[in-house]
């Protein structure tokens, strides 16, 4: 028993000098991605509001900027930049406005405020990476400027240089992409029906136009997954009338870019890995009735991506 505590007792010893030499805030010397449509937390530029960087000048000449502005789009999902304990609500404007909403998280050797959210919660333990909240409407109180979380050490110094994730490379793959809809294992493209034909450079009805892009067969209503690792951003609206398959996403990512239309994603923002779900096949034959139901893929670069399809065949 003396020789396990005395054990006990070095191992504790040797675990606090470990703590000094290298404190809880050197664990993690930048914060997370804070908004989810901003995955390097690019800070807001200039508007006809100010600028966002730590130090600007305050319109009127009311002091200089003590926090960074983050860009977020309203509505975002916010995630905590660190782990820590949460306290709150913190009131900025403290006149109830539509943004006068945030939270203090304090731990890992910091200690910041979020302004302009709503957090799930305003107390309790949070982990890094964890959703936080959301973003607030800031377009209602400043028509027009660049939405964004303020962002504010407790003690007023500058954030900036934690603001820079480290960000995971997306996993090196092949340069064939997974199986897209779950109907369709090997990625088969749509053949030709009274609607037009569904592989690259097929001619377009009644236009002098080219198909520039692959249709590759999806039923109604079927799971869609996502063909490679990267970041959505959407939506994605090809036909701009609001009809019941108007919908759709971007992943830019490992070395492609590719718009999938005619689906409804689950997320419109944030990272997806290959084989995710990515969303579901909407009702084509409500809009096209007798047409092959089909995703509508296109590069971001209007090239064709028919070999990167074949990927699915076999798996």
């Amino acid at each position: 028993i003396v020789g396990f505590s005395l054990i006990s007792s070095l191992a504790r010893e040797v675990f606090a000098k470990q703590l000094d030499a290298y404190p809880p805030q050197q664990q993690h010397r930048h914060w997370a991605q804070i908004c989810s449509g901003n995955p390097t937390n690019k800070i807001r530029g200039c508007d006809r509001y100010g600028c966002g960087h730590f130090g600007a000048d305050r319109h009127h000449g009311k002091g200089k900027h003590v926090g960074v502005d983050v860009i977020c789009a309203d509505g975002a999902t916010v995630y905590a930049p660190f782990s820590g304990q949460l306290s709150g609500p913190i009131r900025f404007f403290h006149n109830g406005n539509a943004i006068d909403d945030g939270v203090q998280i304090r731990g890992s050797g910091y200690c910041v405020k979020l302004v302009c959210i709503h957090p799930i919660r305003y107390h309790g333990q949070i982990h890094r990476g964890q959703h936080l909240g959301r973003m607030l409407p800031m377009q209602k109180v400043f028509p027009g400027i660049i939405s964004h979380i303020h962002v504010e050490n407790c003690d007023r110094s500058d954030p900036t240089h934690l603001l820079t994730p480290v960000i995971t490379p997306f996993p090196q793959q092949d340069r064939h992409w997974g199986t897209v809809c779950s109907r369709n294992p090997t990625n088969e493209i749509r053949g030709c029906d009274r609607y037009g034909c569904g592989y690259y450079g097929a001619p377009r009805q009644n236009s002098k136009s080219k198909h520039m892009a692959v249709d590759v067969i999806c039923a109604d209503g079927a799971t869609v997954y996502a063909p490679f690792s990267g970041e959505l951003s959407g939506p994605i609206k090809f036909f701009h009338n609001g009809n019941a398959i108007d919908d759709g996403v971007q992943i830019r990512g490992s070395g492609f870019c590719v718009k999938l239309i005619c689906i409804h994603p689950i997320r419109y923002n944030g990272r997806i890995s290959k084989g995710q779900i990515l969303g579901k096949m909407l009702p084509m034959q409500r809009v096209f009735p007798g047409i092959i139901s089909h995703i509508h893929i296109e590069n971001c670069d209007h090239s064709d991506p028919t070999s990167y399809l074949e990927g699915g065949k076999g798996q």
